[in-house]
């Protein structure tokens, strides 16, 4: 197969690597959306150039390529499902070695440590979103959300390389050894080699579109990154304090009486969520009439106190043509299609966010007039949009259903939460006129999520081991440039005690993104159910908190 090379050098020292196939079947998926403009390159000279490298340099410096030499099914099956890859095998990979470097970090969302680790013995790290509930830790599989950013670290550089690619990637890390002898010789006479982090890259379906941050300081690293896929979205200050939530609370007297607790116990938060329960029979942008019958007074009852509610809106829609909002979806061609071309089902419908009218539509959905029972103080919750499809192949949805354009979901999977993110947040704002910053948090994410809102690690598990792990977990999300995140306090499946839950409270007040979560199946856990020890101990811990979100609006 022939394929054409683009190696494009761009201003802020980024280097672009593109590698397409001359003719193929059909052209390949190239992500859109994500990089907030296309860099501008620099002009590129070569310096010398050898059987197996080239040396390129342009006005920055000299930096050196080095090539190495390195053949396809139509079909592949997973227990009873049928992939048909009708355009043909697409896979493609690179191997970059990144030398002198024995530390590298990225790549979240995994929940395991901070440095990634050398994969030589096990699994590679998997880029593809997946709705995996109370995931293993230290487990390289896939999770909620999926950023290809790569950081490299010493005491003298930091380099960054950016894998532009949505569909299911792996990622292998050899960390080479700096001693030429084994172990069994003598530390003396040992013979010192250059470290090098070697690095295999492989998608099932795109181009290679990799480009390569030179920093050389971690700031401008971070900046470069910034500069291509966006800043973190500031927040609207609200959303900065406590924010209390539970699957479900039961109805408009639970969640005022949860709102009173708060006052009568001297706790500040600002924000209280409701789940799916809030809705008439599970459909999105209704309110169940028995047990939320006036939401707009609830809203306004806690709005008196500035505070807001947050309420759920997933990406699947319920098959009902009675559902004015089903039939619109239905009719407007909203929702992605199966490979024969009939709307795909799951166990819902799902709308296709990649396509830009379907974006547009959904936005208006959160429109004052549209949204029954909504109002200004009304703010948005993305879930469940890996996608996770129950009864679909790892439990998402099928790599060979069709989105806008005729382009296959394995091209864009990792893209799909973060496209209702963006429908979502255009019309909060189009909602107030463009005059509030809006807030929606997702579940799911990818590179240039952090220029939306905000982002949390998922359904965790009530442990010592979970509050752990939630520190690393945050922090690769803000190596990636996603600052405004954190994990649920207590662990969402589980019932913490006492000690473990004062400890998640002291330890996620300070992490940027701050919510008590718990699953239905959970004990309440409302920060004055353990005794007035506890409470006091909670109590300390978001006053603290509320301590340096007023030193922000200084």
């Amino acid at each position: 197969t022939r394929l054409l090379l683009s190696v494009s050098p761009c201003k802020n020292d980024i280097v672009r690597i593109v590698i397409d196939e001359a003719r193929p079947i059909k052209a390949r998926y190239r992500v859109p959306d994500v990089l907030s403009e296309e860099p501008r390159s620099d002009q590129l000279r070569v310096e010398s150039q050898t059987k197996d490298s080239i040396t390129l340099s342009w006005s920055s410096g000299h930096y050196q390529l080095q090539e190495d030499e390195q053949s396809s099914l139509w079909k592949e099956t997973f227990r009873n499902f049928v992939d048909i890859k009708a355009n043909g095998p697409s896979s493609l990979g690179a191997d970059l070695c990144l030398h002198g470097f024995q530390h590298v970090y990225g790549l979240p969302e995994h929940p395991d440590r901070l440095q990634l680790r050398d994969t030589s013995d096990g699994e590679p790290y998997r880029l593809y979103n997946l709705d995996v509930f109370a995931a293993d830790l230290y487990c390289r599989l896939g999770l909620y959300g999926s950023v290809p950013l790569m950081v490299a670290h010493k005491p003298d550089r930091t380099i960054g390389v950016f894998w532009l690619n949505a569909s299911d990637t792996f990622v292998n890390i050899q960390y080479s050894p700096t001693d030429h002898e084994d172990d069994q010789t003598p530390p003396v006479k040992r013979r010192r080699l250059r470290p090098q982090s070697d690095v295999h890259w492989i998608s099932e379906s795109g181009v290679i579109d990799c480009i390569i941050l030179l920093g050389p300081r971690p700031h401008q690293l971070f900046k470069q990154y910034a500069q291509l896929t966006g800043y973190q979205a500031m927040p609207p200050l609200f959303s900065l304090g406590y924010h209390q939530c539970r699957w479900n609370y039961n109805d408009e007297a639970d969640v005022k009486a949860v709102d009173a607790g708060f006052d009568r116990h001297n706790i500040p938060y600002d924000v209280i969520w409701l789940d799916i329960e809030h809705t008439d029979g599970k459909r999105y942008f209704t309110w169940d009439p028995a047990l939320f019958p006036k939401p707009a007074g609830l809203q306004h009852h806690l709005e008196k106190k500035k505070r807001k509610m947050v309420v759920i809106s997933d990406p699947h829609i319920k098959v009902d043509p009675d559902w004015s909002l089903y039939r619109e979806a239905r009719d407007g061609r909203h929702f992605v299609k199966d490979r024969e071309g009939q709307i795909y089902r799951g166990e819902s419908s799902y709308l296709d966010f990649s396509c830009p009218a379907t974006r547009a539509w959904y936005s208006r959905c959160f429109s004052l007039d549209k949204y029954k029972g909504s109002t200004a103080s009304l703010f948005v919750w993305n879930d469940m949009n890996e996608p996770s499809v129950f009864n679909g192949p790892e439990q998402t949805m099928p790599k060979d259903a069709v989105h806008h354009g005729g382009w296959e979901h394995r091209d864009l999977h990792n893209l799909y939460g973060f496209y209702q993110h963006m429908a979502t947040v255009d019309g909060l704002i189009s909602r107030s006129g463009g005059s509030e910053r809006p807030f929606v948090l997702s579940r799911s994410f990818f590179a240039g999520s952090q220029r939306l809102g905000a982002i949390w690690t998922g359904d965790n598990v009530s442990s010592w081991e979970y509050l752990k792990i939630s520190l690393p977990m945050v922090l690769s999300l803000n190596l990636a440039g996603i600052a405004f995140c954190g994990a649920d306090v207590g662990g969402f499946v589980k019932d913490p005690d006492p000690e473990l839950l004062v400890r998640w409270y002291q330890a996620a007040a300070l992490q940027p993104f701050f919510r008590g979560h718990s699953a239905k199946d959970t004990k309440r856990r409302e920060p004055w159910l353990f005794g007035e020890e506890v409470t006091a101990a909670i109590r300390t811990a978001i006053q603290q908190r509320y301590k340096k979100k007023k030193h922000l609006t200084r």
